[in-house]
């Protein structure tokens, strides 16, 4: 099952606060101190002086946190008892998920913790498991797999949380499951009446354009709804339940055809089959579009684009929906790239720039750089500007993206105005 989809984020958060308390990463902060331990500003006080402990807080979402603060040192150990169980008590439900675990693995059990930490949020929580209820159809999931799920997950963390455990935590872990259970299976039943689960798209045209680099164009077979800017997982047929996620490279077309820019990456099953084993004629599946990348026409704020790699597949889509609508808005897009020949793109992006007076195309190299694709680019976008009037959109890879998030805000960009791709999904199209 998917990785959770995030909103633009304004920027890393480290391990440690400037305090030198430690945040306790997706479980949330760590437990307060234990109860009866003198806190070090009390320290030297006469026991008269030691203010009473306040009452502990047994509310349903304090009893999720104290078990996910828990498990959180042996999460790995955790996730792997999950599927075991599941896979033992519920064979059948194996079919669904790849043969290979190794990206799949967490997701699942990571996605019901992170929805469990939104207990209280009903608009978060409804928004986050309707996206995962509808995400999920193009696996199989029917409503009679998630009581399964809940029967495994509740045995899992109740075998490795002795010290919050409890009939009334096991209590409150049933009542959160139900509620997740039920959103995102009726999320998925609405989403059925509308858009099938996947679409079969066959390979018209496979265009090498570095020897780890391929623009691949499908035609779906059936009309295929999206906005420039939103991506979708693809699946091949060499890797069967086994979906990435990829960017449209263009705004949508006449003809119906969807373009795909993919870099074949270090033990990336899915983009080495796409890059060097795909054809046209082959046919693969996608998923449902989705992503908040888009662009507000209702505005006439310039765009300031950051596209690092093949990130600038959904800027060019982006560019061209800009064009497409007639608005003479003022576009800045800067490209990046590890060395000159990864500009893959840039000949269709300056042949751009000459037909639109208002689009600029900057290139960026990182040569010379040790670290990372993208550690120049934000630096690059500092050397021009003010930018605080422009809405920003980054696509490329996660750190790029981090680091980039941080400069325009450092910059003055207000976060609201910044949109990039989900993180999580992006890692996971790398691994």
């Amino acid at each position: 099952m998917n990785a959770p989809t995030t909103t633009p984020a304004d920027g890393d958060r480290s391990d440690d606060d400037a305090d030198g308390s430690r945040d306790a990463g997706w479980f949330g902060r760590n437990p307060p101190q234990h109860q009866g331990e003198v806190p070090r500003e009390a320290a030297g006080r006469t026991p008269a002086s030691v203010s009473a402990p306040a009452p502990e807080d047994m509310s349903d979402s304090a009893l999720l946190r104290r078990t996910m603060a828990e498990i959180e040192p042996i999460a790995d150990k955790v996730t792997s008892h999950f599927y075991a169980l599941l896979f033992l008590r519920h064979p059948d439900l194996r079919a669904l998920f790849p043969a290979a675990m190794d990206v799949q693995r967490d997701r699942l059990f990571r996605a019901l913790l992170t929805a469990a930490t939104h207990a209280e949020d009903t608009e978060t929580l409804t928004t986050y498991l309707s996206h995962l209820g509808r995400g999920h159809r193009k696996y199989g999931t029917l409503p009679e797999h998630y009581p399964a799920v809940g029967e495994c997950l509740i045995g899992a963390l109740s075998g490795h949380a002795p010290r919050s455990w409890g009939p009334r935590t096991e209590a409150a872990w049933v009542a959160a499951y139900t509620t997740i259970s039920q959103t995102m299976i009726d999320a998925a039943a609405e989403d059925e009446l509308r858009a099938p689960a996947w679409w079969q798209a066959e390979i018209v045209a496979h265009e090498m354009r570095t020897p780890d680099v391929a623009v691949v164009t499908v035609r779906p077979d059936r009309p295929y709804p999206f906005l420039a800017g939103q991506y979708t997982a693809l699946e091949t047929p060499w890797w069967p339940r086994v979906w990435r996620h990829y960017s449209f490279a263009s705004a949508p077309r006449t003809d119906g055809l969807l373009s795909f820019h993919v870099k074949a990456v270090p033990a990336g099953w899915v983009s080495n089959a796409l890059v060097h084993r795909a054809r046209p004629g082959d046919v693969i599946r996608l998923g449902a579009p989705t992503g908040s990348m888009t662009v507000d026409h209702g505005t006439d704020n310039g765009l300031l684009c950051l596209g690092g790699g093949t990130g600038i597949a959904p800027i060019k889509a982006l560019v061209e929906d800009v064009a497409r609508h007639g608005r003479r808005r003022s576009v800045q897009v800067f490209y990046g790239a590890r060395r000159d020949h990864d500009l893959y793109d840039i000949e269709t992006m300056l042949r751009m720039q000459q037909s639109h007076p208002w689009l600029s195309v900057r290139p960026v190299v990182d040569d010379g750089h040790d670290g990372a694709l993208g550690d120049r680019l934000p630096e690059a976008v500092c050397e021009y500007g003010p930018w605080y009037t422009y809405d920003a959109y980054l696509s490329g890879p996660p750190g790029m993206i981090r680091r980039g998030v941080d400069t325009l805000v450092g910059i003055g960009v207000p976060t609201h105005r910044i949109r990039h791709d989900s993180i999580e999904e992006l890692v996971g199209a790398r691994n």
